[in-house]
């Protein structure tokens, strides 16, 4: 099968982990020599179809949608991002995409929609019992998706 050509843009799935970050400051350095794209891609998680709400105190307690409070915490994600490293030209330059459903079928849904050129995640790595239980997105977007997957674990925090 002949090699796809580096031309779409770099999918960046992201759950606001420290894991997400390192995942899309090394998206930000595979980007800068080819001039890729970044598309940062959060999925709601949605395991039964049905509208989700969270409790949110505000002034007066309310329901708000789920996909409100995500969209609220990707905003503040990427700002953060962006505030930690503002000499980071490629983040200045980042798309956003936020869609609903299981976040493993949609990466994938996603990474075909857009003709993405390479898929670059964070993942905790987990071992043992909790990988048996759990499993792992990442590893699963590994064994389906056609094109590369680059994992990237954030440096450990040393707390002194």
């Amino acid at each position: 099968m002949p090699q796809k050509s580096m031309k779409g843009p770099i999918l960046v799935p992201v759950d606001f982990s420290s894991h997400s970050e390192a995942a899309l400051l090394k998206a930000c350095e595979f980007a800068e020599c080819p001039r890729l794209p970044i598309v940062v891609l959060h999925v709601v998680h949605d395991p039964g179809g049905m509208p989700s709400y969270f409790s949110k105190i505000a002034k007066k307690k309310q329901l708000v949608r789920v996909e409100d409070v995500a969209a609220e915490i990707f905003d503040d994600f990427i700002k953060s991002v962006k505030k930690r490293n503002p000499d980071n030209k490629q983040l200045k330059k980042i798309s956003t995409m936020m869609v609903r459903g299981i976040p493993v079928t949609r990466i994938l849904q996603v990474a075909e929609k857009i003709d993405a050129s390479m898929v670059v995640m964070g993942s905790l790595g987990r071992t043992g019992l909790d990988y048996v239980l759990l499993g792992s997105k990442a590893e699963q977007v590994v064994r389906q998706c056609p094109i590369p997957v680059t994992i990237v674990k954030s440096e450990p925090v040393i707390s002194e």
